[in-house]
């Protein structure tokens, strides 16, 4: 520190050798006065009294039914006593201890020094974990919360089970660490979710949202700006079952000039579906009775509405995008699923058991074309119940050649879409283009542009950057070896592993390239490197 520091602060922390000091100075005519307070020993004892508070960590191995369901018992039974092994192992590394809970629950009590030697060296009982692996070569994974500066071991571990249920939201295989003030920290997260094979929880999920629905005078459902056609689709999805199944009525609001699946809007509109208004037309609408369903997002900042969410008393969430810190709380339900493809698959699930046959052909149609945009056509993120909730909405008459060509583009769309494409540059696997001048439909174009780049041989993951709306947008894809949205978490959004986004307020394009150049430098969203144990 030098004098002139000392001087403008009240009070400042200096060591000398092994001894530590509060120093503080005064000016007297024309010298200066440092006194020096050796508070060594204070300060020792507040060192061991941070260091040595109690923190609460839970843990699941999160994958152990789906790994369980292809495993013999004597597997199974070795797959669980190794994961708790490894557990124990590190618990007594981390100077704690572990214990096993109901629901394959694990309770490791630890302190605040060796949290931050694990955060450190990245939570390695991840890596650890995945080491343990089945007959067939799948991997164990592991989430795990914890919670850092709790008043009482009480509110500690009530935000170790919120910061368990943040890593489980947002796929598993993760450490979410909550902080003292409310803010997360996320490690891990690189592995893809695994996909349920049991739809009980989607049979319990229909049989609750009916009777909520019943209980409504109306039904208003609303999904994120810019809706694309898996918001519509599944927006579509749930108002065919209210109207036609519980014989409620209901609306998607949606703002028109801000979307990007008016086709499907102008299509639904055209087979005679009485189903779309702008927020403002539907908030006078809204009563105590009401019922608001919010789809495709669990985001209150980018719902369609604000204004319409908050004047909402009762709401319900169907989203299957990675949790995020902050979301829609106080929801009746909140049916929130990071396995699946889209919203559309969740709610072509729920609809069969809300009413098999409440989809008409449209409806149908909507809801496919939904799952074909966030699987881009049943390549990406497509597990089992995709296809199954595929197979579905075929049954119900959808004609794939129909909701091809609600894919279609104009030529002023195509022609912008391939010059973005053309402008990319390829760095470390990644295709990095973007915009410098915004123009009609720029947020297709350049969404189609970033799943296009990922057509290019030696591309993994694919960033196009532009401007709208007087922000600095950014539209990521992946084929699945980059995680993006621990990328575009880095640069203030989000999403989903392998279709994320941000948008940055106060900076040019050229700055946010320079950034996202940096956050992929830096190794976000891929594994790391091999290296020593730390």
């Amino acid at each position: 520190k030098t004098v002139e520091q000392i001087l403008a602060a009240s009070g400042t922390d200096v060591t000398v050798e092994d001894r530590q000091y509060s120093v503080y100075g005064a000016r007297a005519k024309d010298q200066i006065i440092l006194y020096f307070i050796d508070d060594t020993y204070y300060k020792e004892v507040n060192r061991e009294y941070t260091e040595s508070r109690l923190v609460v960590c839970l843990a699941l191995f999160d994958n152990r039914e789906e790994l369980a369901r292809d495993a013999s018992n004597s597997e199974d039974s070795r797959l669980a006593s190794d994961v708790e092994d490894a557990l124990n192992s590190w618990a007594q590394q981390m100077g704690g201890f572990s214990k096993r809970l109901s629901g394959g629950r694990y309770l490791i009590m630890t302190d605040e020094r060796h949290v931050r030697v694990a955060m450190e060296h990245r939570f390695e009982i991840l890596d650890k974990v995945r080491e343990i692996k089945t007959s067939d070569n799948r991997s164990a994974t592991l989430s795990m919360g914890l919670s850092r500066g709790a008043a009482s071991l009480q509110e500690a571990e009530q935000g170790a089970r919120k910061a368990l249920d943040m890593a489980l939201g947002r796929g598993g295989d993760q450490v979410a660490l909550k902080q003292k003030d409310g803010t997360y920290e996320f490690f891990g997260g690189l592995s893809k979710g695994v996909e349920k094979h049991d739809k009980v929880r989607t049979r319990v999920i229909a049989a609750t949202l009916s009777d909520h629905i019943k209980q409504s005078d109306m039904v208003i459902i609303m999904g994120h700006k810019y809706s694309d056609l898996d918001c519509i689709g599944s927006a579509v999805g749930i108002w065919s079952a209210v109207t036609n199944v519980l014989k409620r009525p209901a609306y998607v609001a949606v703002n028109r000039r801000q979307c990007m699946a008016n086709v499907l809007i102008d299509y639904m509109e055209a087979a005679g579906e009485n189903i779309f208004i702008s927020p403002e037309e539907a908030l006078p609408k809204l009563t105590s009775h009401s019922l608001m369903i919010v789809v495709d997002t669990h985001n209150p900042d980018v719902v369609e509405s604000p204004e319409l969410l908050a004047a909402a008393q009762r709401i319900v969430v169907i989203d299957h995008h990675r949790m995020m810190v902050k979301h829609i709380e106080n929801a009746l339900v909140f049916y929130h699923e990071p396995y699946a493809s889209s919203a559309s698959e969740l709610v072509a699930e729920l609809v069969q058991y809300i009413g098999d046959t409440a989809l008409s052909r449209a409806d149908a149609e909507a809801l496919l074309a939904g799952i074909m945009l966030d699987t881009k056509n049943f390549v990406l993120k497509t597990g089992v119940r995709t296809f199954e909730a595929a197979a579905y909405l075929k049954r119900r008459g959808a004609d794939t050649v129909k909701v091809k060509s609600l894919f279609a583009d104009n030529i002023e769309t195509y022609k912008a879409k391939y010059k973005i494409v053309s402008s990319a540059q390829v760095h470390d696997g990644c295709a990095i283009a973007y915009v410098e001048k915004e123009f009609p439909d720029i947020r297709l174009s350049c969404a189609q542009a970033a799943d296009e780049l990922l057509s290019i041989q030696g591309v993994s993951a694919s960033f196009v950057i532009f401007p709208s709306g007087g922000l600095a947008n950014i539209s990521a894809r992946s084929l699945g070896d980059v995680n993006v949205q621990l990328v575009m978490e880095q640069m203030g959004g989000g999403g989903h592993f392998s279709m994320a986004g941000a948008q940055i307020s106060g900076a040019t394009i050229e700055q946010v390239h320079a950034k996202l150049l940096e956050v992929l430098a830096s190794g976000a969203g891929r594994p790391p490197k091999e290296s020593g144990s730390g």
